[in-house]
């Protein structure tokens, strides 16, 4: 009886897992090869090429006693919610219990206790940290260079990276390897592509590029490809680039999807639990006030009004505290017509005008208006995508009687063409006031909105 009983409680086996069973077809004829010296994936979203990386990294751990592996991105505070998620993602992709790694976060670090075999994470500005953790006996044979465009964006691009494999190349007999992964730009003439084309020409490298249509549709779901078939069907040109991953190429108009059935206006009784207001402040420039309404049954950014003075156009310059007074009399306006009870004020305001900002504190203090005012987050590359995001999902809208200025410039903003061709897109600095506001109110309000979006269009999908 007692031996009826071990055999009864005795723990399941773990299921082997074939290596084919959990990276794609496209994938499995560069898993195991040692030979070539660098690896670029590229792809469109769900593109599965991060998840080939966690798998990859681990079997580096386990396979190759001698074998240590650094993870890098060019930002260290990105590091933990992407990369290393991914890497503890591929040791349970690959069916091995973490009981056999000892997981730390401070430092970030994957270590296989069986051979002492380390992952590190690190931000390329922290090579320096990195390198002195590493041991001698268990040199790095592969390095991982995930949002491989931030390199050229926010680095030194080609240098950088020759840097980064004269460090962790050193000590290695021939099996060395850098595995770069990154979603490939609208703009065809950025760095990062002309870089893959002169690599591509290399005999040691080998290019894979990958889109959800190379992946099971059983790992992906139905709802994510009815997103990209969604898009698809409204944007086809957003569809090639965010779903296919090609280079579309970058229309001199920023929002060229912007059109008539943006405009709308707000309901007569209609009414707001939350209003963003996004400020941008010049002083001979104009100033401009937009203010949203967060539709959150109708999962949308309703367009409510608009303050708008240019000093060189009127010929009379206002100080800030004059444009803290107006701004009181705008949001008492909103509050009047928009508000309800609990309505709540956000202030996403131009980081530059300190002095304004103070105006403004101390004016809505005095007429017992409450608004919270904070700092717009003016990342100017990634608030345009979300604006276009919005633009193309029909999820906000603008009052052609009430924001006649926005409207205006919705038509006018443009990226500067000899930027395009050099492959750094910058839009016109002219007549863009109302462009950085709505900017400024989408980003202060991102949190509230991406839910509403489809799948993995949320800027942190799967890539």
């Amino acid at each position: 009886m007692m031996e009826s009983k071990s055999l009864m409680t005795a723990p399941p086996k773990k299921q082997q897992v074939r290596i084919s069973d959990i990276i794609i077809p496209k994938y499995q004829v560069i898993f195991n090869n040692r030979t070539a010296k660098h690896i670029i994936l590229t792809s469109g979203r769900a593109g599965t090429k991060s998840s080939f990386a966690g798998v990859r990294g681990i079997y580096q751990l386990i396979s190759d006693p001698s074998g240590s592996v650094v993870i890098l991105r060019k930002r260290h505070n990105k590091l933990r919610k992407t990369v290393y998620k991914e890497m503890l993602r591929g040791i349970n992709r690959l069916g091995i219990s973490k009981k056999k790694f000892k997981i730390t976060k401070s430092p970030m670090e994957i270590t296989c206790t069986k051979y002492g075999t380390t992952m590190y994470f690190a931000g390329s500005d922290g090579i320096d940290d990195t390198k002195g953790i590493i041991d001698e006996d268990k040199p790095i044979k592969l390095v991982i260079l995930d949002e491989l465009t931030e390199f050229f964006d926010g680095g030194e691009g080609e240098d950088e990276l020759l840097n980064i494999e004269a460090t962790f190349a050193r000590g290695n007999k021939g099996d060395f390897q850098m595995l770069y992964l990154f979603n490939p730009p609208k703009n065809p003439n950025s760095p990062v592509m002309k870089w893959l084309e002169k690599m591509k020409q290399r005999p040691d490298t080998i290019h894979i590029h990958t889109d959800y249509r190379d992946v099971p549709p059983d790992w992906l779901g139905p709802d994510l490809i009815q997103s990209a078939e969604v898009l698809q069907g409204i944007d086809e040109r957003q569809y090639r680039w965010v779903w296919l991953g090609q280079c579309v190429g970058i229309d001199e108009a920023i929002y060229y999807m912007f059109s008539n059935e943006h405009m709308a206006e707000p309901g007569q009784n209609q009414r707001f639990s939350i209003i963003g207001i996004g400020g941008d402040y010049g002083q001979q420039n104009a100033t401009t006030f937009q203010a949203f309404g967060l539709d959150i049954p109708h999962m949308k950014l309703c367009g409510l009004g608009e303050y708008y003075h240019s000093g060189r156009e009127s010929g009379h310059q206002r100080s800030p505290s004059e444009y803290a007074q107006d701004f009181v009399r705008f949001v008492a306006g909103l509050e009047e017509k928009y508000g309800m009870l609990n309505t709540r004020f956000y202030l996403f305001l131009d980081p530059s005008a300190k002095g304004m900002q103070e105006e403004i504190k101390r004016a809505t203090r005095d007429a017992d208006i409450r608004v919270v005012i904070r700092n717009a987050e003016n990342d100017v590359k990634l608030g345009i995508s979300r604006v276009q995001k919005l633009l193309t999902y029909q999820m906000i809208s603008v009052s052609r009687t009430k924001q006649e200025n926005a409207v205006r410039e919705f038509g006018t903003y443009e990226y500067d063409k000899d930027s395009i061709e050099k492959g750094k897109e910058e839009p016109v600095k002219i007549d863009d006031h109302c462009m950085d506001s709505i900017r400024y109110v989408v980003m202060g309000l991102w949190s509230k909105m991406k839910r509403w979006l489809p799948v993995q269009d949320d800027d942190e999908g799967e890539k």
